[in-house]
């Protein structure tokens, strides 16, 4: 199978040492194992850690811990920093040759494996030219930090045969001991978007189904069952919308269900799981009846979101609208559905709606409009001044104004005197009182 690296080559980094007395009077949650054993099992990123302390002091370290610095964090995604402490506690001087942190991940089905995250950092080292390093007695705590890699991690993930797992360990290398490790497991999720074009079409399936043998039929069964998008979240209800028609002889039960499939491909061979994980019942419908749902909800319980982009481990859901037929085969349809992270905004398919009517209503402007609009006619060419005197107030002139710097003054004018300009056409609809002598001609 072909291997991937996510995660850029090993890194190291040598943070100044850090030895500092942690307070007693404040708990932490983090992992801790016993130095007398190989390492400690994986702990949940929420719940309380485990913890086990030496009976004694032989070993000379008691306590080996690991805590992140947000403990109420649930997940993390590409691209984001994961930081914390590796909490260290020694009864007498302890020599170690290196403390470093390692975060794995990697795809696991059968035999093969995909691996996603390899980062490892030194906390703790010799200077150059010292074989070991000595830590005093007392609580000791090393500051960590590393981003996951930017391109998509797949979301974590344990199922019937294979896994997508992530983890933290601080791993102590003493001399003449072999190394000692703690580890904590790092819950990565892969972000999907249900407000997609791909994710906000509807989904519709109609089936019919001949009830009894071919001798002795007994009618059909027909089913029409349709959601109103592809894509979901967990928590959310899913309206369903189906038609169920009766024309056998049976009393017959519609359902309906979400069913997780889990694909495995590994060694050459394909391995599926599939099982339901919610279901919803109808009511019994009668010979020669007809029942409707209009919007039958159906809850989406807590699931692991869709897993599409892992090349051995697939995680799909559909949406099974069936129907219970005593004494036949069921009649049943499968609407595809995707689990996602990203709720329903209710405004992608409301947006892309709006912007497809603008574009077809400003359409008409490219059939309409001429390349070189005509200018409109001229005010004067259409209003005679003799006209155009007739409706002009007498106003009198201030006594001291002289020359052509006065004219009138108009404070405000509440009324439009003068009848906006005809259309533009040869024939003067309103012809004068007095006639022309002079015929009027209009320059196309």
């Amino acid at each position: 199978m072909p291997r991937r690296t996510a995660a850029a080559a090993a890194l190291s980094v040598r943070p100044a040492p850090v030895t500092a007395a942690l307070p007693d009077s404040q708990p932490r949650l983090r992992a801790s194992a016993d130095l007398g054993g190989e390492a400690a099992s994986p702990l949940g990123m929420g719940g309380e850690a485990g913890s086990r302390t030496a009976a004694g002091c032989e070993g000379r370290v008691k306590s080996l811990g690991l805590v992140f610095e947000d403990e109420r964090k649930g997940c993390y995604s590409s691209g984001e920093t994961v930081a914390g402490h590796v909490l260290l506690e020694a009864c007498k001087p302890v020599a170690l040759r290196a403390l470093r942190l390692e975060a794995q991940g990697r795809a696991t089905a059968a035999a093969s494996q995909v691996e996603y995250l390899n980062v490892r950092l030194s906390l703790r080292e010799p200077a150059a030219g010292e074989g070991i390093v000595l830590l005093q007695p007392g609580k000791h705590e090393f500051p960590f930090r590393f981003q996951l890699p930017s391109e998509p991690l797949v979301t974590s993930f344990t199922g019937k045969y294979g896994s997508i797992q992530y983890c933290v360990r601080a791993v102590l290398e003493r001399p003449r001991v072999p190394d000692q490790s703690v580890k904590r497991e790092l819950q990565v999720v892969s972000h999907v978007d249900v407000n997609t074009p791909a994710l906000l079409t509807p989904v519709l399936k109609t089936q019919e189904k001949m009830v009894g043998c071919w001798l002795f039929t007994s009618g059909p069964v027909s089913l029409s069952a349709k959601i109103e998008r592809k894509g979901y979240c967990n928590g959310e209800a899913i309206p369903i919308y189906a038609e169920i028609e009766n024309c056998s002889s049976r009393l017959i039960v519609p359902k309906a269900a979400i069913f997780q499939t889990q694909t495995y491909l590994g060694s050459g061979k394909t391995k599926t799981f599939r099982h339901m994980v919610a279901n919803v019942r109808g009511n019994h419908i009668a010979s020669g009846s007809t029942d409707i749902w209009n919007g039958k909800t159906l809850k989406i319980p807590p699931v692991t979101p869709s897993i599409l982009d892992c090349c051995i481990i697939r995680v799909d859901y559909s949406l099974a609208v069936y129907i219970h037929i005593p004494g036949a085969k069921k009649l049943m349809l499968e609407l595809p559905l995707v689990i996602g992270t990203i709720p329903y905004n209710g405004f992608g398919s409301r947006n892309s709606s709006i912007a497809s009517q603008f574009s077809m209503d400003v359409s008409w402007l490219t059939l309409t409009l001429p390349e070189q609009p005509e200018a409109p006619p001229n005010y004067a060419d259409v209003v005679s001044e003799e006209e155009f005197s007739r409706h002009i107030p007498p106003y009198p002139q201030p006594p001291d104004c002289e020359g052509e710097a006065c004219y009138p003054m108009f404070a405000c004018i509440h009324e439009f005197r003068f009848q906006p300009p005809p259309l533009y056409s040869e024939v003067d609809p309103h012809p004068g009182d007095i006639e022309e002598t002079q015929p009027v001609s209009f320059i196309l």
